[in-house]
């Protein structure tokens, strides 16, 4: 204990304190420690209510008000979890969901994406956005791939910086979440995750450590789950040694809601304020018996714990209080809620965020003057999305559903038909009397649009409703539910050119009619002007630009976590097996051809790409140029992205990893140079044996390309 003791302030007093402000603040908050009781302290580190952590009232602290989500902040709740103000002011903006956020590239968006998130919660009252969820998608049967970025680690964090940066910079703190190796929902809060330290390496933490070392952030979230034995929200290895002390993290680490399970571990292995609830695993006691409560209380008067350690958690939660403007005498700049320049914002990245997967004969875009009827075919048509999913739900202003958004665009100039097709219900298979509807409509239709895929639960508590993309529950398969395999091979047989539009968190197995389909579109949850957003793309007023954050995988034993058996555990035990070898990092490197690869995504024009130029720098940077040209007729965005490919290696490493990547605007027929850079550490991998990062000298392959398997250029460079 005593060893453990010495580390933790270790990791306090290392971190260097730069500036006079800083200094100032510091003596602040020493002051205001000095004159609070352990009381007073102790009621700063554990929830009051479902959201809040305490304050002392006496001395100017407020309560911390933190809230979900990800992408839009979360309906109201009261004290006790009770739902308050259901008609008033929880009517905000409804963002795209994280991994549509990633699939823009677009590291911009993510900084617009946390401003109007940060302004959004300002102006509720809030101090704290729980977000962004940066866990890799490990796995498509993730319940929650939906809010989490993407299956790499450099995509992750590039985009989780941009958010961070974009919520903070409003004087807001974002919550860096859920740390670590949250990848999956099945025993989510049992579950015992083992890697090897190369992984937890190279995949599990750079997009964590960017948001420390880059973005700054306020506060981290720990997760439910073990690792390596150890609770992750009280992990010794996790938290102090690396986080708090690799790192030099001096924000909050925040436990998520009922994730500690020890006073001792927690108090000593980094947790700063312990948030749970009535419904957590502290079922049927007060706020009082958490533990890092009343039982802190008696272990400090009793000379079982110093009383530095709880000083220490106190520290940082005023730290982040004075940062943010809560205490101190500044005032906040106002908030701004539900505002048409949200809701601008809200379309453009969802615009950004829809992926063209497959346009055979260039179906799409659609010549609206051509089109008299349009059947749209599929309950995802209509049915909004904001409130599923589980502790993201968002109470939206309003939601443009795809059916919405077709009849919007084409008011008073076609006829627009509707058929369910199929039923949303878990469990629910082929219904022939909707699929024979279905068919039928779209028989005599000059276009059909089917909008299908995966959906959020309206209630998680409720099996029925619990679906498929929602926290606390994974999916059974990648199959598409509800026999909607059967219902799109009805609708390719009296309409080959269907449009399919996919909604949900990540891929489904289109392996029943993908060689038949001729257009196949991935939508994501695409926010509150999705509907608006997929119009735009289908009848060509936006040129699509989404590329995919993840592999889709043909099917469901070709995901590298399911080939090896590596899910979801046995005896409440997973080894990660695969190793460094998520994704597109198994599929190029092991030649097992995916549904559509990593970076994946077309556009309603064409893209040369040229003259390919490296040069080694003085500070062994390594500078890459090259042209860009749009041979189309129509202006768009394309996505160049960079790949390290090592020519050999001394261990098994993957083909090519991503390092660097830039979304670049063309009018028809220009051409732009992109400059990009290689630092010395994208050239390295994690030697679990002598437990730092090694270059190994040699050649290495940079290659710029349209997607992990569309490389357009390359050209070696030796180390």
């Amino acid at each position: 204990m005593k060893s453990i003791y010495k580390c933790l302030l270790i990791c306090l007093f290392t971190s260097k304190i730069t500036s006079a402000q800083e200094k100032n603040i510091e003596k602040k908050i020493d002051s205001l420690i000095s004159l609070m009781t352990l009381e007073e302290k102790v009621g700063m580190i554990h929830a009051n209510s479902s959201f809040t952590s305490g304050g002392v009232p006496r001395l100017g602290i407020p309560e911390l008000v933190t809230s979900d989500g990800p992408h839009g902040v979360r309906v109201e709740h009261g004290r006790d979890w009770d739902y308050t103000n259901d008609k008033v002011d929880d009517a905000g903006t409804y963002l795209p969901t994280g991994i549509g956020l990633a699939a823009t590239w677009n590291t911009k968006l993510g900084y617009e994406f946390g401003k109007v998130l940060a302004n959004e919660a300002k102006a509720r009252g809030k101090d704290v956005i729980l977000g962004p969820g940066v866990n890799i998608i490990r796995t498509p049967l993730n319940g929650r791939n939906f809010e989490y970025l993407s299956e790499d680690p450099y995509l992750n964090a590039r985009m989780a910086v941009g958010y961070i940066k974009g919520v903070q910079d409003q004087g807001i703190s974002a919550s860096v979440k859920h740390y670590i190796a949250n990848n999956q929902e099945k025993d989510r809060n049992t579950i015992d995750v083992n890697m090897s330290d190369r992984a937890l390496n190279e995949i599990y933490l750079p997009a964590f450590k960017a948001a420390v070392v880059e973005g700054d952030v306020n506060t981290v979230m720990g997760s439910y789950n073990k690792f390596r034995g150890q609770w992750a929200a009280q992990n010794h290895y996790l938290i102090n040694q690396i986080l708090k002390g690799q790192w030099g993290f001096k924000g909050v680490l925040i436990s998520d809601w009922g994730a500690i399970h020890n006073t001792m571990e927690a108090l000593y292995n980094g947790c700063d304020i312990e948030f749970g609830s009535e419904l957590s695993t502290r079922k049927g006691l007060g706020y009082n018996n958490f533990f890092l409560a009343d039982t802190v209380i008696q272990l400090v008067k009793e000379k079982k714990v110093p009383l530095s350690i709880i000083d220490e958690k106190v520290r940082r939660i005023l730290r982040v209080m004075y940062k943010t403007k809560m205490i101190g005498g500044a005032q906040r700049t106002p908030g701004e809620f539900a505002s048409t320049a949200h809701f601008k914002k809200a379309l453009a990245i969802a615009e950004e965020s829809i992926v063209l997967l497959k346009n055979e004969k260039n179906i799409l875009p659609l010549n609206a003057k051509k089109i008299k009827t349009i059947a749209v075919i599929g309950l995802n048509a209509k049915r909004p999305h904001a409130f599923g999913g589980g502790s993201s739900h968002v109470k939206a202003k309003y939601e443009i559903t795809p059916l919405q958004g077709i009849e919007k665009y084409f008011a008073g100039k076609a006829k627009i038909v509707y058929a369910d097709g199929y039923e949303i219900k878990r469990g629910a298979i082929a219904n022939p009397q909707l699929i024979n509807e279905a068919v039928k409509l779209a028989a005599s239709a000059d276009q059909v649009i089917f909008i299908g895929g995966w959906h959020h639960g309206y209630d998680y508590t409720k099996w029925e409703e619990k679906a498929y993309d929602t926290e606390g529950e994974d999916k059974p398969d990648m199959k598409l539910p509800s026999g909607q395999d059967e219902l799109i091979k009805a609708l390719l047989k009296v309409k080959p050119n269907t449009i399919n539009i996919m909604m949900g968190g990540g891929p489904v197995d289109m392996s029943a009619w993908i060689n038949d389909a001729a257009v196949v579109v991935q939508a994501w949850y695409p926010g509150m002007e999705g509907g608006t957003a997929l119009a735009n793309i289908i009848f060509g007023k936006t040129n699509p630009s989404g590329k995919l954050p993840v592999s889709f995988p043909v099917k469901l034993e070709d995901s590298p976590a399911h080939k090896l058996g590596a899910y979801p555990g046995t005896k409440g035990v997973t080894y990660y097996s695969e190793d460094i070898f998520v994704g597109y990092r198994y599929f190029d490197t092991y030649k097992v051809k995916p549904q559509f690869a990593f970076g994946h995504g077309l556009s309603y024009t064409k893209f040369d790409y040229s003259n390919l130029q490296l040069s080694m720098q003085a500070d062994s940077t390594v500078k890459v140029t090259f042209n860009i040209r749009n041979t189309g007729k129509t202006a768009g965005y394309e996505v160049a992205q960079l790949y390290v490919m090592p020519s050999k290696a001394l261990i098994p490493r993957p083909e090519k990893e991503l390092k660097g990547f830039e979304k670049v605007w063309l009018e028809a027929g220009e051409t732009k140079t992109i400059k990009l850079v290689c630092s010395v550490d994208d050239f390295k991998y994690y030697d679990d044996l002598q437990a730092k990062w090694v270059l190994e000298k040699g050649t290495y392959g940079i290659a710029i390309a349209s997607s992990s398997d569309d490389i357009r250029l390359k050209k070696n460079v030796e180390l």
